[in-house]
């Protein structure tokens, strides 16, 4: 997904989509569009609307459900949870929380490397987010860095389960492997069986490359660095630059033997205890800069309301107000026992 700052809708973007108002564009991916919108009970949203080659898919639908419906029961420790969904629309589509923050890729690509402290922080929450995810049931199948959001309240996992669905429609029957070939487990880039500790190799590759600007097994395109990941046992990855106690947590992520790799509970316990902090305390956990991005996103939201019709044009970044200017954060009323129920956030 691209484009964290609210978009102006486009002449030929819909409005609404089963009574959500749709009030800006916040990201457009491989799976479709998403749109800022808001619940019934009055809460933010992003809206995900597949793309039209897989609505015209029977098989992408099918998985589509099934797995949406699987992650409606997931709810856990900075989880984005999935508030709705439509298999059966005319275009399929989900509706996620929305939070006003900056996916890691993009922190990482604009502002570089994040502190020893930040990433263990970073990679604490998304372990337990991801045992939530696998106590469930489910198998992520697609961690990556576009799926990790920097917020101000913290790092959040997003798109559990999704990645399958997509796949089982297009990647699969194209003999490709369904996921981000640079972020796979050496099973998954072997077509072997891929489990829950396929997820956690990913939070290893991730966290090395947030903390040094270089993926661990080196550059080249996404399959040629797949090969090297599935090579894995002979020609380890290169960690040099990572320091401790960061560099422990990474190599036990990165174990070639998924039965000998630590679990997601045993990563985000690790690096707990590593954190010398709490890393549920949020107060300046990001780098100056990258907290000056998600201000901006979030200034940006509180400039459109959503309790009036969607307008033609959403704030652009430059016309935001600066970070001085920048109103405090409202409290969000609980309106909706729904929404109340996803997104509570204890691990």
């Amino acid at each position: 997904m691209r484009g964290v700052v609210p978009e102006a809708l486009r002449a030929d973007d819909p409005r609404e989509i089963a009574q959500y108002p749709l009030y800006a564009r916040i990201g457009e991916g491989g799976m479709g569009t998403v749109y800022l919108s808001r619940s019934r009970g009055g809460q933010p949203v992003a809206l995900k609307l597949v793309r039209r080659e897989y609505a015209d898919s029977p098989a992408f639908r099918e998985r589509f459900a099934r797995e949406v419906a699987a992650g409606r029961r997931v709810s856990g420790y900075h989880l984005v949870p999935i508030v709705d969904h439509d298999a059966g629309a005319e275009r399929p589509w989900l509706a996620t929380r929305y939070i006003p923050g900056v996916p890691l890729d993009e922190a990482l690509k604009t502002h570089g490397t994040l502190p020893v402290a930040t990433v263990l922080q970073l990679l604490a929450c998304a372990a337990y987010a991801l045992d939530a995810v696998h106590t469930a049931g489910i198998i992520h199948r697609d961690v990556k860095p576009a799926n990790l959001l920097l917020a101000a309240d913290g790092p959040w996992l997003l798109d559990f389960g999704i990645a399958r669905a997509v796949g089982a429609a297009t990647l699969t029957t194209a003999g490709r492997l369904i996921g981000s070939p640079r972020y796979m487990s050496p099973e998954h880039a072997l077509g072997r069986r891929v489990t829950t500790a396929s997820d956690v190799f990913a939070l290893g590759v991730i966290a090395a490359e947030a903390a040094t600007g270089a993926h661990p097994y080196g550059r080249g395109n996404p399959l040629a660095i797949a090969t090297r990941i599935a090579a894995t046992d002979v020609e380890p990855p290169a960690l040099d630059g990572i320091a401790r106690p960061l560099l422990d947590v990474v190599r036990r992520c990165l174990v070639a033997d998924p039965a000998a790799r630590a679990s997601a509970a045993e990563i985000a316990e690790h690096c707990a205890g590593a954190a010398r902090r709490d890393v549920r305390d949020f107060a300046g956990w990001l780098p100056a800069p990258v907290a000056t991005s998600v201000a901006i996103v979030e200034t940006a939201f509180r400039t459109l309301s959503l309790t009036e019709a969607p307008t033609a044009r959403a704030p652009h970044p430059a016309e935001a107000p600066t970070v001085r200017r920048m109103p405090q954060t409202a409290p969000i009323t609980m309106r909706d026992e729904e929404w109340q129920r996803r997104v509570r956030r204890e691990p």
